[in-house]
């Protein structure tokens, strides 16, 4: 596992990203680059995946909100928008394989997470209000 961590850790920086938690223990990096709309995105290497999850926003009214989510998700490139197990906080949330995991399929998550952010926000402001 130290290896694969080490090996994220690594693609990270090399992006650029400010890593602002981490614990090789458990696997945990928490990174940001607020310039792309990407803020406490949590990573969790945990063998033989490594997890990308940001928080969206939380669910106060469910009129047609998930409907549209799962409609958006056919256009995201990489990684899709879920429910956290309480059903009220939207996530996004991609999983890649460790086994051969090359820093262009980090860039590749990372990067569909900023599109989707810059492009979907409007629509994400107005979920969260309602």
């Amino acid at each position: 596992m130290d290896n694969h961590f080490q090996r994220v850790k690594e693609y990270l920086l090399d992006l650029s990203y400010l890593i602002t938690h981490e614990d090789a223990e458990e696997g945990i990096f928490v990174i940001s680059k607020e310039e792309e709309g990407i803020r406490n995105l949590v990573i969790g290497v945990a063998d033989p995946i490594v997890i990308f999850e940001q928080f969206i926003f939380d669910v106060r009214n469910e009129d047609g909100i998930f409907k549209k989510l799962l409609m958006k998700n056919r256009d995201i490139i990489h990684g899709a928008f879920v429910l956290d197990e309480s059903g009220a906080k939207v996530i996004f949330r991609d999983t890649l394989q460790l086994e051969n995991l090359d820093v262009n399929e980090v860039e590749g998550t990372l990067n569909s997470l900023s599109l989707l952010m810059s492009e979907y926000s409007d629509e994400l402001i107005a979920f969260s209000k309602n």
